[in-house]
């Protein structure tokens, strides 16, 4: 491995530029959501496609975490990471031309793969060029926390951009900063490689994409296509068969994109189911609280972005305060609190009703902001700890894609459970009204796939009747999946009580030993998994 260390200076503005590819990553992850209702009546979508614009993103960024990096290690690290930076901007514009849902999703998910690339290519070029260890810390730490910085300011900007220049500039943003970063970059990175023989596992990237992809799919389209029609049905069958395929390919696998061995710890088997669930709750709700703040209580996209403070920022002091307390504790107690809290603040989501004011709801969303902090973080430290150290670039790579995958599924199933609701109710609660059978048949026709900006569709004198009788249906689904989501944290501190012990990571790395090497050697730290 070549040499990248360079003077304090040059090594400054590499880490800053490195930065600014991570902030936009992340930054993607949460910017889009207050841009969805703009995005809905524009383009004409239903509550489905705006599913597959979260998904999109981050389905193939979740599912190529792994092999990215291995990809930066065997073709070179500067190379990879250019290419995404490049690739990244370059589809960003796409998303900002798109005038289509088709386009626009063509354009996310060349994002979400261009995105699975940079995250953890910055952090080995990050490490790299930092060889002291103390110098390597303090600059991971700058790293982790631009990505959360990207995530809690993703809301805000968002709403900002959108009131004053159109969805479409939530994506242009991207392109001077990727123009700049990559010229930047070009002449400051230098090439490395990692000296450990890697092989890409391309048959177990495909076996795991097409998992996540098909059971994805069937949450997604159950609603519109039928939840008993053949293509649901063989999406749910397919995404078991290629499970069971992924695991078989890699147990014989000799170097596994994902190391069966990891999973005989009950701790990193405990580690990734509170890690899946703390970001399946966090963006359910995140979704859904987006549509009800814009499409119900009609706010604008600032509006609405400034009442996500209550969230996010919680999110971003606490995730430090987290990771401290594990590591004095222990993580099986934060765990346990943080799930806790998780679900206080979603139950505590379903009092909202139309209308319902920031008083009723902020200290819920603050609740889930601490909560997922005290999950997320912790569980990674357990994680971390229950492997040796050369493993531990690996282990952090497998916590993130569950946090992400976590994410896919918890847009997927808020959505449909909400969109299941919707159709279900409408027609109980338009019956109950004094307009026509006719004229409620044509409601529930233009408002069944969760699209309520189509209520300007039927004449003006009975726009205000009918969204007075679906609102509260609409509203009513939104808690069935808060219910959800918060019984879901409520099982990932179980699980954590049942099964991490009290002790601190350094005494679980001492206890634990998981016998396949798949370590990478400049990787001894975790990623901004904790933050995304």
């Amino acid at each position: 491995m070549s040499d990248t260390t360079a003077p304090g200076q040059r090594k400054g503005l590499l880490l800053a530029f490195l930065c600014f590819g991570v902030f936009m990553v992340y930054l993607d992850a949460t910017i889009v959501n207050v841009a969805l209702p703009d995005i809905q009546e524009d383009l004409s979508t239903d509550i489905t496609q705006l599913q597959w614009i979260i998904d999109a993103y981050t389905l193939t960024f979740a599912c190529l975490l792994l092999t990215s990096g291995t990809l930066g290690d065997i073709l070179g690290r500067k190379k990879i990471f250019l290419a995404g930076l490049i690739g990244f901007t370059l589809s960003s514009v796409i998303c900002a031309l798109s005038d289509s849902i088709g386009a626009l999703l063509l354009g996310r998910t060349l994002q979400g793969v261009c995105g699975s690339i940079m995250i953890p290519v910055s952090l080995a070029l990050v490490s790299a060029a930092y060889t002291a260890p103390a110098d390597r810390a303090k600059a991971i730490g700058i790293w982790a926390g631009v990505g959360g910085i990207a995530l809690s300011t993703g809301p805000v900007l968002g709403g900002v951009l959108v009131d004053h220049y159109g969805w479409q500039s939530i994506f242009w943003v991207n392109a001077p900063v990727g123009v700049i970063a990559t010229v930047v970059l070009a002449k400051l990175l230098t090439e490395n490689r990692s000296p450990r023989k890697r092989r890409l596992d391309l048959v177990g990237q495909l076996l795991f994409i097409t998992t996540i992809a098909a059971l994805a799919y069937g949450l997604i389209e159950g609603n519109s296509r039928g939840w008993t029609s053949g293509i649901i049905l063989g999406s749910f069958a397919g995404s078991v068969v290629t499970l069971l395929l992924f695991v078989l390919w890699e147990l014989r696998h000799p170097d596994p994109m994902l190391p069966m061995g990891f999973f005989r710890s009950p701790i990193v088997v405990v580690a990734g189911i509170v890690n899946f669930l703390s970001l399946f709750g966090l963006f359910a709700a995140i979704f859904l609280l987006t549509l009800y703040l814009q499409s119900i209580n009609q706010l604008s996209s600032i509006e609405t972005g400034v009442r996500f403070l209550a969230l996010t920022v919680p999110i971003m002091i606490a995730s430090f305060a987290a990771s401290i307390v594990a590591a004095k504790v222990g993580p099986r107690l934060p765990i346990a609190i943080g799930s806790a809290l998780s679900a206080g603040g979603l139950f505590g989501l379903t009092v909202l009703e139309v209308g319902s004011g920031f008083g009723s709801y902020w200290w819920s969303l603050a609740l889930l902001g601490v909560g997922v902090s005290f999950t997320g973080a912790p569980a990674t430290v357990a994680l971390l700890g229950s492997v040796p150290a050369e493993q531990a670039g690996t282990a952090s790579g497998v916590s993130n894609t569950f946090r992400q995958v976590g994410t896919v599924f918890g847009v997927a199933l808020a959505g449909a459970l909400l969109l299941r609701h919707l159709r279900d109710g409408m027609p109980d609660a338009l019956a109950g009204t004094d307009l026509p059978a006719q004229t409620q048949a044509k409601a529930v026709e233009l408002l069944g796939d969760g699209d309520l900006s189509r209520v300007a569709a039927l004449p003006p004198q009975i726009r205000g009747t009918v969204m007075e009788a679906v609102s509260p249906v609409y509203v009513e689904g939104m808690h069935i999946a808060m219910e959800i989501a918060g019984a879901g944290a409520l099982i990932g501190g179980l699980f954590a009580l049942i099964f991490l012990k009290g002790r601190r990571p350094a005494d679980q790395a001492e206890a634990s030993a998981v016998d396949h090497d798949h370590g990478q050697d400049d990787l001894p730290v975790e990623t901004a998994g904790q933050h995304s």
